[in-house]
């Protein structure tokens, strides 16, 4: 369980987010939209203890965030290439990864082969450095690397970005793959309204900082969606009982 409580983040005079209250259960797919400057890479930041926020918190699994460390060891993420170690290969970052994780050598490889036709002979056996790869295939390594040693909490900020149409859908059926199982949560951020509403389980829409849908995907999501960022509509979160789906109230 993740639970968000009265969350911001100031820079001087300028809040770049300000959730008041956000609930994920365990075991749920969260996608999460928004335009540019919305308040993503910020969430994902704080949740990773990246920066401190201005004021609340974010607790996982029981545990503070921004006070303790014991969310590191079930919690894995790629936000970008700066997670990555330049002048590894993407062979030895792996390995590495793994020896943190308290993955074996033999483990690793089994997670290389598993996902082979996602790296498409691209970046595993090539003898180069991460440094040297395409954001493509530096993001591929860096997704798999999330996988390492089955952890409960996985972040991915804009996976699918730069990653062709077919190294797309094989992400899809990962994500897929791991949303079916109930230990996994997984906060995804994208651009991509298509995707992100294909592999979520729910939708979280961030406009300026703070939450103004959120809603449980159904067949009309991806047009909604739409429709807001073509100005045709707004939409606004309503508070919900616990436990209950989220309620969305559009206005023409």
């Amino acid at each position: 369980m993740i639970d968000i409580q009265n969350l911001s983040k100031k820079y001087n005079d300028t809040t770049v987010l300000d959730i008041e209250s956000l609930q994920i259960p365990k075991g749920q797919s969260v996608g999460l939209v928004g335009n540019n400057g919305a308040g993503k890479t910020t969430l994902f930041s704080l949740f990773l203890d990246l920066i401190q926020p201005t004021t609340g918190h974010i607790i996982s699994s029981d545990i503070r965030v921004d006070e303790s460390e014991d969310w590191k060891p079930f919690t894995s993420a790629f936000v970008d290439e700066s997670f990555l170690i330049g002048y590894l290969t993407p062979e030895e970052y792996l390995y590495f990864i793994g020896e943190l994780r308290g993955q074996t050598k033999e483990d690793i490889d089994a997670l290389m082969v598993k996902h082979a036709d996602f790296f498409n002979g691209e970046a595993i056996g090539q003898k180069k450095y991460l440094r040297d790869l395409s954001k493509g295939n530096q993001k591929k390594v860096g997704i798999i690397a999330t996988l390492i040693g089955d952890p409960e909490v996985i972040i991915l900020d804009e996976p699918f970005a730069n990653l062709d149409p077919s190294t797309q859908i094989r992400l899809k059926a990962i994500i897929k793959e791991l949303s079916l199982n109930p230990n996994v949560t997984m906060l995804i951020s994208s651009h991509d309204l298509a995707h992100v509403t294909e592999v979520a389980q729910r939708v979280v829409l961030l406009e300026k900082g703070k939450v103004v849908m959120d809603k449980v995907k159904d067949a009309g999501t991806f047009a909604q969606l739409e429709q807001y960022f073509m100005g045709i509509s707004e939409l606004h979160a309503v508070p919900v009982e616990e436990n209950a789906a989220p309620v969305i109230i559009e206005e023409e």
